[in-house]
């Protein structure tokens, strides 16, 4: 007969051991005293260098008289500026995340042809094996899509016959599937929650073969399939934007981190998913859209500066939204005086909230931009120039094109699965040793006690 005996709750654990036991903290003076560079980062938030890349650079200061100074923002994907990149599909009227990733993986931009090709393999990576949609996806739907994506990828794992095989040619397939895949398996996972969980009903579209990554995204996920040409080229845009961001971002250097133990495709994926999945990296973009929610019912003229910097300075204070004392979209690690991500998304969304009649909702946007610099100036000593990042935009944006906020990012690991590509074949093509960074214990050494000696003592 099976054990029928309950499990224990979360507060009757914690109240038959010792909860000053768990997760002990250790003293902010340790880590001055040893230097030790807490997230990687020194104390004026400049990155340790832990590695070497030909992928992808972010520029946030420049050198002046000898002394780094900040600057404008900056990003390239190998070499290329991503702004130039962003305006020669655009000029051509073409989208850009196929051509992106080609660029990101192979090094260097597509001829036509080339380009063609790429596409048509990646169509032809586009169908999930038979019943896969049946049996994983639509099997116990989960709330997170992240952790349904994670799930898939770990689970493709089993119908592949090279699953372990790691050599250059190998993984490359893998990864090309997986570009390929993401996007239908995101979707697909957030029908399923919506079907079962949410009681609504249940569209399981086949993806296009002649559609790009962004209107594959929208077909399947739409009922009708309907869009316009500019709700697909802002969501391409949004794509290429998120597809890269250096080799130091936390979901990329555990790309790095992971494969460096030797260990299987799907395995590595799955943990760079992990990573992104934390609202610190790509989970912001959702706190930015629920901030203004609530901003738009807390602030009665959105055109008024000082109720807007009044609402501002509430959430600094951590009297506003989650009480986490953030601005939600303001301020980047490593950018200072600005985003470029951010300037390139601007452009294009005041052109989808022109066509979708949300005028009101861009113009609060843009106050917001303008009024929190200012009124972080004043509540808190800047190091660096704050400015608007990425997430401050993309979560509008994707409000905009009626995208769930279930699959806010997911999108944006859609996007990412293409560097996350680059650097594992980097980090395989360098072979380099297994990544373990040194930690220093600061915990005392003790003198063994028998049980009998603890239970006198615990008298």
């Amino acid at each position: 007969m099976l054990n029928q005996t309950p499990k224990k709750t979360m507060d009757e654990i914690m109240d038959l051991f010792e909860a000053s036991s768990i997760g002990q903290s250790i003293s902010e003076e340790l880590y001055r005293q040893y230097d030790v560079k807490r997230g990687l980062r020194d104390l004026n938030g400049k990155g340790v260098l832990t590695g070497l890349t030909n992928i992808s650079e972010i520029c946030s200061s420049k050198i002046v008289d000898g002394k780094s100074v900040p600057c404008d923002g900056k990003l390239y994907y190998r070499g290329y500026d991503v702004e130039d990149i962003v305006n020669g599909f655009v000029q051509e009227d073409r989208f850009g995340f196929e051509e992106t990733a080609y660029l990101l993986i192979f090094g260097k931009m597509p001829t036509k042809h080339q380009l063609e090709e790429f596409e048509d393999v990646l169509a032809s990576y586009r169908t999930l094996p038979t019943s896969f949609v049946r049996d994983i996806i639509m099997k116990a739907p989960s709330p997170d899509m992240m952790n349904t994506l994670a799930r898939s990828v770990l689970t493709l794992y089993s119908y592949d016959d090279n699953a372990n095989d790691i050599s250059l040619p190998n993984v490359l397939r893998q990864c090309l599937e997986l570009i390929a895949l993401f996007p239908m398996l995101s979707v697909y996972g957030y029908q399923a929650y919506n079907h079962y969980v949410c009681g609504q009903s249940l569209f399981i579209h086949q993806p296009q073969p002649q559609l790009s990554t962004a209107e594959n995204i929208l077909y399947c996920l739409r009922p009708d399939h309907s869009y316009t040409k500019l709700e697909a080229r802002l969501l391409d845009i949004a794509l290429v934007l998120h597809a890269e961001h250096g080799g130091g971002n936390n979901s990329s250097f555990t790309t790095h981190v992971v494969t460096s133990s030797g260990t299987d495709t799907y395995s590595v994926i799955a943990a760079a998913l992990g990573s992104l999945k934390g609202p610190r990296h790509g989970g912001a973009n959702l706190k930015v859209v629920q901030m203004f929610d609530e901003m738009k019912q807390q602030v009665e003229d959105w055109n008024d500066d000082d109720q807007v910097s009044a609402y501002l300075t509430r959430l600094l204070h951590k009297e506003a939204f989650d009480h986490a004392g953030l601005i939600y979209g303001m301020g980047h690690a490593v950018y200072s005086l600005s985003d470029p991500r951010a300037g390139v998304f601007k452009r294009f969304v005041k052109k989808l909230s022109d066509e979708k009649g949300l005028q009101k909702e861009y113009q609060l946007y843009e106050n917001v931009e303008r009024l929190a610099p200012q009124v972080i100036a004043k509540e808190r000593k800047i190091y660096k120039g704050v400015s608007a990042n990425v997430d401050f935009y993309s979560g509008f944006v994707y409000r905009m094109l009626d995208l769930p906020l279930e699959l806010y990012t997911p999108i944006f690991a859609i996007a990412r699965i293409a560097g996350w590509s680059a650097h594992r074949l980097e980090e395989l093509s360098n072979r380099s040793k297994i990544i373990r960074p040194s930690y220093m214990n600061v915990c005392p050494r003790k003198e063994y006690c028998s049980m009998a000696q603890r239970d006198e003592t615990e008298k």
